[in-house]
């Protein structure tokens, strides 16, 4: 990938994953502490494990691709017991990333990423990556909240609980691609 692939390629999927990290904080924090434990079956991981794997695995990736390589996974701090507590984590931590991946130079965005020997891809394509992985888990957790009885937030422009426009009035304009 050259150099100038590597820098159009972030430059479009950093305001993506700005918008994916928007909701993904939205899904999370709406997990109920009463539901934190709930399991559809008895294979399927909490919400609270779903919540842990979402989060660690997103900063995992990106880390990876501000430091070059893939280390250890991230750890939020011992107090993160809950998934309020992740989201704010979350947020904190996707937050100071950011900056640091939109000043990335070129030839770390495209320098050969080794992940755990099942893919060889520039770094930058593990931003892609990094948000449908993401996605998908968020996917998985929205369906919970439902099952559980708890109001699913909107994910794209509205959901059953959180019609658009708001019942408030408020126009929110989404973050532009």
């Amino acid at each position: 990938m050259s150099p100038t692939n590597a820098t159009f390629l972030r430059n479009f999927l950093l305001p993506q994953l700005e918008s994916e990290q928007a909701v993904t904080h939205k899904i999370l924090a709406a997990v109920p502490p009463s539901g934190e434990q709930y399991q559809p079956s008895p294979i399927s991981m909490t919400p609270f494990q779903l919540a842990r794997h979402i989060t660690i695995c997103e900063l995992w990736f990106l880390d990876a691709i501000l430091n070059g390589q893939f280390g250890p996974d991230p750890r939020p701090p011992e107090s993160a017991t809950t998934c309020q507590a992740l989201a704010a984590w979350y947020a904190e931590s996707t937050a100071q990333r950011i900056p640091l991946l939109q000043q990335l130079p070129a030839d770390s965005l495209t320098k050969q990423l080794d992940y755990i020997g099942l893919r060889n891809d520039p770094a930058v394509a593990y931003l892609n990556i990094a948000i449908r992985h993401t996605a998908h888990h968020r996917g998985q957790l929205s369906t919970y909240l439902r099952a559980m009885g708890a109001p699913v937030p909107a994910i794209y422009i509205e959901s059953a609980d959180e019609p658009y426009p708001p019942e408030d009035g408020s126009i929110v304009i989404p973050p532009a691609f």
